[in-house]
């Protein structure tokens, strides 16, 4: 058979039929067998040449109805029923076959190959969809944990603060708070200079004077911060 774009493909059919009036089987027909066959063959070839070869292919369900209706018509005036027709097989050419095993191989691993990149591409999406939501996760936790750090040192100089004041320090209490705090001032390899305020040095004056016994008076001299005088040659 001949299809719509000229392709040659062998169809194997099958008709099932029932002899209804002997009389009109055998005076209508010289044999009806035979001529069952050959208006089968032709009949097929009209249906399917106007088919290309994808829609034989895929229209057999329509091509045995066509077949049963004019089969069916046709022979009843030999006696005959036709009940049933079927398509066996449609075998394109196997220049064809080997087209279409190809195209069909092409297509599943072009199908195959989409997978493969969509798998992947969920894959990556997913795993930086998983590092995003774990970095977002560490910087809440680092800020929190600053916070609450800075909070911490918040409360705690607060209580320092308020201890001192409920305490009426004097300027000799700060000026000693201040000299304990020195030694941790001076453990940066960067604190090379140190600035005192002249209130503290004034008060470590004092202070000088009270453990050395002497006037606190910066004009008597004898404060922890007076200079020596310079001894003159020969005295």
């Amino acid at each position: 058979v001949i299809t719509e774009d000229n392709l040659v493909v062998s169809i194997d059919t099958v008709v099932y039929f029932q002899v209804t009036d002997p009389r009109a089987a055998t005076y209508e027909i010289a044999n009806y067998i035979q001529a069952v066959e050959q208006l089968t063959t032709t009949t097929l070839r009209n249906v399917v040449g106007g088919l290309n070869l994808e829609e034989a292919l895929t229209s057999r369900d329509q091509i045995n109805g066509q077949l049963r209706g004019v089969l069916d018509e046709a022979t009843g005036r030999w006696g005959i029923r036709v009940s049933r027709v079927e398509l066996k097989a449609i075998d394109p050419p196997h220049s064809i076959q080997d087209s279409m095993e190809k195209q069909m191989r092409a297509e599943r691993d072009r199908r195959a190959a989409i997978l493969t990149a969509e798998g992947t591409k969920q894959s990556a999406i997913l795993t930086a969809e998983g590092q995003r939501q774990a970095s977002i996760l560490a910087a809440e936790g680092d800020a929190k944990a600053a916070i609450l750090r800075a909070d911490g040192e918040a409360q705690a100089i607060q209580k320092v603060f308020d201890a001192i004041h409920k305490g009426n320090p004097d300027q000799k209490l700060l000026a000693y708070q201040y000299l304990q705090t020195l030694p941790k001032l001076a453990e940066g390899s960067s604190n090379k200079l140190w600035i005192i305020p002249s209130e503290v040095g004034e008060a470590l004056k004092g202070i000088g004077a009270a453990l050395g016994g002497s006037n606190p008076d910066p004009r008597s001299g004898g404060g922890l911060f007076d200079e020596e005088p310079a001894k003159q040659p020969g005295s």
